[in-house]
């Protein structure tokens, strides 16, 4: 599978992260759900589906740690019996991404945040000043997301 990114930035962070922690799947996102930068998926589709389910499933689990202990949940693990997901912050200056991994039997939940640390500093260097007034979503990003929705939910 090849690594693929939208922003220049994005592509020697990414890569480390994915050879180093043997992530089967990775993708840098915006909270918004736009990717920036994607290695593992083999239909486009798969992968705008993946960042719009990621980006809700954070936003959602933030504000239910905001109402159950005051602060946000920030990371997330689910294991599998045969792949894990795993799904956090990662800081740049003037606001925050969001990296979502899956990983299976080649990895360990160790190994990818001893890595996932590594790659935080690495897209912190590298990422441009965000100042957050740079619109994210692109203009028919809700007709693509509810698109997504719908073939992901077998209803196109």
């Amino acid at each position: 599978m090849k690594l693929q990114v939208a922003a220049d930035w994005v592509e020697q962070p990414l890569k480390a992260f994915v050879d180093d922690a043997r992530a089967e799947i990775a993708v840098l996102m915006h909270p918004s759900g736009q990717v920036l930068g994607q290695f593992g998926f083999a239909r486009s589709v798969d992968v705008q589906t993946a960042c719009a389910l990621s980006a809700a499933i954070y936003a959602s689990a933030g504000e239910l740690g905001r109402q159950m202990q005051g602060k946000p949940f920030t990371v997330m693990h689910y294991a599998g019996k045969a792949r894990q997901m795993f799904l956090a912050p990662v800081p740049i200056d003037g606001g925050t991404l969001l990296l979502l991994a899956v990983f299976g039997e080649e990895s360990t939940l160790g190994l990818v945040q001893v890595y996932f640390q590594d790659f935080q500093r690495a897209a912190a260097q590298a990422a441009p000043h965000w100042t957050g007034a740079e619109t994210a979503l692109a203009s028919d990003f809700e007709v693509e997301l509810n698109r997504n929705l719908a073939a992901m939910f077998g209803r196109t």
